[in-house]
């Protein structure tokens, strides 16, 4: 099988294509970043990366024409982003999406969208379905351009599954693992790693009450590689990720714990010092998992603890720590 990995250079792009070249496959990775992550590939002849841009509509074309399979990752993600540049966040999420369905239409390639759990917004009921509300804040407020321009892209997705085209919609919850991002930026864990990396505290915004449900990368690659090989994950909305709920305060802990004797501890510190005014924390994030289950018949297996110690470990051979 020919498959297509656009952002196939990222976090989990990179964990993904690993999964298809284990399979035996041949992969396409288009993505404008750093070769870091998937340069232990770039000798393999199955593997053909392909510095470009998703902006590029007849790049595109040709690229979905000669694949099976298109799974759509690009994006600008993170927090940093789409606070700090919040035009470049929806040019990319729905001009990008838009070329990719379009070329995949066209030659009737089936596509695996990468969308997230900031869909839901804030809505407090949690834990949250597929077909549960969005509740989001004012547009003024560019926290919710990130949110809103990934259900544009899922609105185009099933707007193109009407028209007949495969399309599967995956929704992760807070993926973490081996090449994350780089420390001190990002996610969560990258945040925490390289303040104790560097014997500084870690910095929880409010009272670290509110709560997040943490996804080892490898649970979460074995459900988007059978989001596209399974036809009976068409058509689908599917949450991706683990419902044990964990607190911000639980996992900055178990990060002091696992990293050993430190000088860091943790320090409690206001919203609007870390990202101005222009942001709104979710205080819960959970989903109602069993579409994942059942359709894709994946279930978590990495404990936080585990995947946690596996990932801290990476990344202190990273820095040589």
């Amino acid at each position: 099988m020919k498959v297509l990995i656009t952002g196939g250079a990222g976090f989990l792009g990179s964990h993904l294509s690993d999964a298809f070249i284990a399979r035996g496959d041949e992969v396409f990775v288009l993505d404008m970043g750093s070769i870091a992550k998937v340069r232990h590939l770039l000798d393999t002849p199955r593997f053909h990366y392909v510095h470009d841009s998703v902006l590029n509509p007849e790049l595109i074309d040709g690229l979905a024409a000669k694949v099976d399979l298109i799974y759509h990752l690009a994006a600008v993600v993170g927090v940093e982003h789409y606070v700090g540049d919040p035009y470049e966040t929806l040019n990319v999420n729905v001009n990008g999406t838009q070329n990719v369905l379009k070329a995949a239409y066209k030659y009737s390639k089936k596509v695996v969208f990468s969308s997230t759990s900031e869909v839901y917004g804030r809505n407090p009921k949690v834990p949250w379905r597929e077909d549960d509300d969005r509740v989001l804040g004012a547009t003024t407020i560019d926290r919710w351009c990130y949110s809103t321009s990934k259900a544009v892209g899922e609105h185009f997705c099933f707007a193109y599954q009407k028209l007949g085209l495969p399309v599967t919609v995956l929704r992760y919850f807070n993926v973490y693992g081996p090449r994350l991002d780089k420390v001190d930026v990002g996610r969560l864990f990258t945040i925490f790693m390289g303040q104790l990396l560097r014997g500084a505290d870690l910095t929880v915004i409010g009272d670290g009450s509110q709560t997040r449900c943490f996804t080892y990368v490898t649970d979460a690659v074995e459900a988007t590689m059978l989001a596209g090989l399974k036809p009976e994950a068409d058509g689908h909305a599917i949450n991706i990720g683990t419902d044990v709920e964990t607190s911000v305060l639980e996992f900055a802990k178990l990060m002091l714990e696992l990293f050993g004797p430190s000088k860091s501890k943790i320090k409690f510190v206001k919203q609007e010092e870390i990202y101005g005014k222009s942001y709104e924390d979710i205080p819960r994030r959970v989903p109602e998992n069993t579409k994942m289950k059942t359709l894709l018949g994946v279930s978590p297996k990495i404990t936080l603890r585990e995947g946690t110690a596996l990932s801290m470990e990476w990344f202190r051979a990273q820095q040589g720590a």
